[in-house]
């Protein structure tokens, strides 16, 4: 797997393959993560800068849908509301109604990520609760900003409050 499909969060698990995944994935607990393709991306990458931009994507059977974002919608809210969230912004693909993507942006970079970030305890329920609805392996990738100049943050967002 290259890293435009980074396995960032490749987790495992103890129990049971799900039929549609492949036996190779998920085999150890979830709370271990193999970082060994998002090392080996890094390194090809831009010297370290301030934050990184996760890029995550999902494949669920179009009738799990709304069960899988039920349960997402707890540790978006708890990853939202953490002070190093810039912004994290979910979206659905009109073209495969199962393919849900999502964006979070951190002020901080990869090594702070995986130590203090990923290790937090809310994961543990979301993971339990979605990875049996996955129908392929998980895909993320991390990218690294540019720079100052290729940064535009507009003040008004397109999301009103009602």
């Amino acid at each position: 797997m290259g890293s435009s499909r980074l396995g960032l969060l490749k987790y495992r698990r103890f129990s049971h393959s799900h039929p549609s995944r492949p036996s190779s994935f998920m085999t150890a607990p979830p709370s271990t993560i193999d970082t060994s393709l998002l090392d080996s991306a890094m390194a090809q990458s831009y010297p370290q800068s301030e934050g990184m931009s996760l890029q995550v994507t999902v494949h669920i059977a179009p009738e799990n849908v709304d069960k899988f974002l039920a349960a997402f919608k707890p540790v978006f809210d708890k990853v939202a509301a953490e002070p190093e969230c810039l912004f994290f912004e979910v979206y659905r693909s009109p073209e495969e109604p199962g393919k849900i993507s999502w964006v979070e942006n951190w002020s901080k970079g990869k090594e702070w990520f995986l130590k203090h970030q990923i290790t937090k305890e809310y994961y543990k329920d979301y993971l339990n609760a979605t990875e049996p609805l996955f129908i392929k392996p998980r895909e993320s990738r991390v990218l690294e900003r540019a720079g100052p100049d290729f940064y535009v943050c507009k003040e008004k967002s397109f999301v009103e409050k009602l």
